[in-house]
């Protein structure tokens, strides 16, 4: 398992805000899990962030459910 260390989460949440023009995206420690962190906007959590580290390759993956009722209300 990879762990997401404290500045990790600084340096994605800057990039998240930075990506996506957005300064009310903020990433939340998880407390069962060390190896992601939560996505929320705006007090809204939207998604996971999980860290990988594979082959000596960090990466990050955005998992981001959207059920369909929430299409229905954005329709």
């Amino acid at each position: 398992m990879s762990t997401i260390e404290p500045e990790e989460v600084s340096r994605l949440q800057a990039y998240m805000q930075k990506v996506y023009r957005h300064d009310g995206i903020a990433l939340k420690m998880r407390e069962k899990a060390e190896d992601s962190v939560e996505v929320i906007i705006n007090g809204e959590f939207i998604g996971i962030i999980y860290k990988d580290e594979e082959d000596g390759d960090t990466s990050y993956n955005f998992n981001m459910a959207i059920l369909d009722i929430d299409l229905q209300e954005s329709a």
